[in-house]
C-alpha cells in the first residue's frame, strides 16, 4: 500500500513560494525535559494541503461529511521529501483507506466490541427519535390549544356576564326592597354559581381527555432520560476501552496508551485526529517531520466553527494535550521566555505575560507551564502566589498576582465590583468605520465546544465592552478596548461577532481570522486599581509588542 507520496503528486517542480512566513506552530512541552518542541505549518505545507483540497473536490465521497484532513511533510533518510496524508475518524465508514495513514494501533482489538456498542447506540438513537416524535405529542398540543381557546372564550363570556350582574345589582338595590330585593339578588348569585359549575365541568372534561395523553408523554420523557444515561455510559465505556488500548509512539521511541498519557480522561475521538495519526506513523517508521498542515473539508461543522477549505491548528481538547509527548525526540525548540516583572512589592506582583503562555497551570501534565509555575521556580515565596485574574493563553499583557491570601481577597473584590480599569490594545483585521462606542452582548460557552464562546440571548451572561479607535493602518484598525465585565473571550467575541464590531482580531483563528499573523494581536496594555494596603491608586502599563 502506498503511504509516502511524491511532492510532484501535489505541486509542480517549478512551484515557487510567494511568502516564506510561518503562520502556525504545532508545539508542546517535552514531558521529560520541559523543552518547548515545535513543528511549523509552512507555506509549502499549506500549498500541499491546498492541492489535496483540489483532489478531494473532484470526488463526491469526500464532500458527504465534514471532517479534518491533514498532511505531514517528511524527510527520508536519504534527504528526499515525501508527503503523508490522513483523515480524522472514519472515511465513509472505513478506518483503513489506501494511500492514507492507517489508524493508531489498538482500534483493531476493539472492532467487534466497537461494532456491538455502535449498534446499541444506533438503536438508542432511533428509539429516542421515536419517543421525541410520538404522535400523541402533536395530538396533545392540538387538543390543549383547542381547550385553551374554548376556556378563554368562556372566561370572556363569564366576565361580561359578571359585569352585567354588577350593573343589575346596583339598579335593583336602588329600586327594590324587602323580599323582592332578596329574590332578585339570589337569582343573580345563582347565575354566578351556574357559571362556576360550567367552568369546573369544562376543566374536568378537558383533564379527563388530556391527562392520559400527558401521562404517556411523561413516561416517554422518563424513558428518554434513561436512554440518554445508557447512551452516555455506553460511550464512556467504549472510550475508556479505546484509551486503554490506543498506543502512541513518539520520536524518542517511547510508547504509551492514551489512558497512560491522560489518566484523567479525554474527550470522545481522542487519538482519531489527523495530527496524532501522522506523527505516530512518522515516529514508528523513523521519518523526520518537516512541517504539517490540517484543514476542514466537506460540510461545515454543525456549530459553524469549522469551514471547508480553512486551516486549523491542533484542537484544544483532543490533540494539544498529546502534542508534547508526540513531538518528544525532535530537536528542542525555543527556550522558555523569561517573565518580565512590571511592578513588585511585599503584597503583590504585576507581570507582562507573553503570548502563548497560560496564566495558571492547566489540569493535565502537558499544560503545566504557566506564569505561576515559572515564577514559583524563581521566587522564594513563589508557592504563595495566586493569580487575581487571568488572560487568555494567546493574549499578552499585564497580569496581576497576589502574594498573600488577604491581598488576593481584596483585589478579587475590586474585580467583582468592577472597580478595576482594564485597557487592551488590539489590531482588527479590517477597517472599522466608527471611532468609538459600547458593545453589550450576552455570551455563552457551549460545554461541548470549549473554550469557544457565542452570543446567546436566551442563556448568555451579560458582557459590556467600551472601545475607541487609535488609528487605521492600511487594511487594519488599531483599537483600545475597555472591558467592564470579564467574560471568557469577551473582547474577541465582541470584535468578531456580527452583532458587535463584525471584525475579527488579527491572528484570532478560533473566531475566523484567515490573515497571515504570527500571534493573536490582543494585548492587556494597562491595569488600574486601588492598592489594598497602601491605599493609593496604581496604574501599571505594559508596552504593546505589535
Amino acid at each position: 500500500m502506498v503511504i509516502h507520496h511524491q511532492l510532484a503528486d501535489f505541486i509542480s517542480s517549478n512551484f515557487a513560494l510567494s511568502n516564506s512566513s510561518i503562520n502556525y506552530w504545532y508545539q508542546g512541552y517535552c514531558p521529560q525535559t520541559g523543552d518547548l518542541l515545535k513543528l511549523p505549518r509552512t507555506p509549502l505545507a499549506e500549498a500541499i494541503a491546498k492541492s489535496l483540497m483540489q483532489q478531494l473536490s473532484q470526488h463526491d465521497r469526500f464532500s458527504q461529511e465534514g471532517k479534518m484532513y491533514g498532511i505531514l511533510l517528511i524527510e527520508l533518510s536519504n534527504g528526499k521529501l515525501r508527503v503523508l496524508k490522513a483523515f480524522s475518524g472514519l472515511l465513509n465508514g472505513c478506518s483503513v483507506v489506501e494511500g492514507w495513514v492507517p489508524p493508531i494501533p489498538g482500534r483493531e482489538e476493539l472492532v467487534l466490541e466497537e461494532s456491538r456498542t455502535l449498534a446499541k447506540l444506533e438503536a438508542i438513537k432511533n428509539e429516542l427519535i421515536r419517543l421525541k416524535q410520538l404522535p400523541e405529542r402533536e395530538e396533545y398540543e392540538m387538543l390543549f390549544r383547542k381547550f385553551e381557546g374554548k376556556l378563554l372564550e368562556m372566561c370572556d363570556r363569564h366576565q361580561h356576564s359578571k359585569q352585567k350582574r354588577q350593573e343589575k345589582r346596583q339598579i335593583i338595590c336602588q329600586t327594590l326592597t324587602g323580599e323582592a330585593l332578596n329574590q332578585a339578588l339570589e337569582e343573580l348569585n345563582n347565575q354566578s354559581r351556574l357559571e362556576g359549575i360550567e367552568k369546573r365541568q369544562f376543566k374536568r372534561q378537558r383533564d379527563a381527555l388530556l391527562q392520559p395523553i400527558k401521562q404517556l408523554m411523561v413516561q416517554a420523557d422518563v424513558e428518554i432520560r434513561e436512554l440518554k444515561k445508557q447512551r452516555q455510559e455506553l460511550s464512556r465505556q467504549l472510550q475508556t476501552q479505546m484509551h486503554a488500548v490506543y498506543s502512541l509512539t513518539n520520536f524518542s521511541g517511547k510508547s504509551l496508551t492514551l489512558q497512560q498519557l491522560m489518566p484523567a480522561g479525554l474527550p470522545t475521538g481522542t487519538g482519531d485526529c489527523c495530527a496524532p495519526k501522522l506523527l505516530h506513523y512518522a515516529a514508528i517508521n523513523n521519518l523526520k517531520p518537516v512541517a504539517m498542515a490540517e484543514f476542514w473539508w466537506g460540510k461545515n461543522s454543525v456549530n459553524g466553527d469549522k469551514v471547508a477549505g480553512e486551516f486549523y491548528g491542533a484542537c484544544v481538547e483532543r490533540c494539544q494535550p498529546l502534542m508534547g509527548f508526540l513531538l518528544s525526540g525532535m530537536t528542542a525548540g525555543e527556550p522558555r521566555e523569561k517573565i518580565e516583572i512590571l511592578y513588585e512589592d511585599e503584597w503583590l506582583i504585576a507581570v507582562n505575560k507573553p503570548a502563548g503562555l497560560l496564566s495558571v497551570p492547566g489540569r493535565y501534565s502537558y499544560n503545566q507551564d504557566s506564569v505561576i509555575s515559572r515564577l514559583r521556580q524563581v521566587l522564594p515565596d513563589g508557592m504563595m502566589l495566586t493569580a487575581v485574574h487571568r488572560l487568555d493563553q494567546e493574549t499578552s499583557g499585564v497580569l496581576l498576582l497576589a502574594r498573600h491570601r488577604e491581598t488576593y481577597r481584596q483585589l478579587s473584590q475590586q474585580f467583582e465590583q468592577r472597580q478595576v480599569r482594564k485597557v487592551y490594545e488590539a489590531v482588527l483585521s479590517g477597517v472599522l468605520l466608527i471611532d468609538k462606542g459600547v458593545i453589550e452582548l450576552p455570551l455563552w460557552g457551549n460545554p461541548e465546544n470549549r473554550p469557544f464562546q457565542t452570543v446567546n440571548w436566551q442563556v448568555g451572561k451579560p458582557s459590556v465592552t467600551h472601545f475607541q479607535v487609535i488609528s487605521r493602518e492600511g487594511n487594519y484598525t488599531r483599537v483600545e478596548f475597555f472591558p467592564v465585565t470579564g467574560r471568557t473571550h469577551q473582547i474577541r467575541v465582541h470584535a468578531a461577532d456580527s452583532q458587535g464590531l463584525g471584525m475579527v482580531i488579527l491572528g484570532d483563528r478560533l473566531y475566523g481570522c484567515n490573515a497571515n499573523a504570527n500571534r493573536l494581536h490582543l494585548h492587556a496594555k494597562e491595569i488600574c486599581f486601588q492598592h489594598p494596603h497602601l491605599g493609593e491608586r496604581l496604574s501599571i502599563p505594559a508596552k504593546t509588542p505589535f
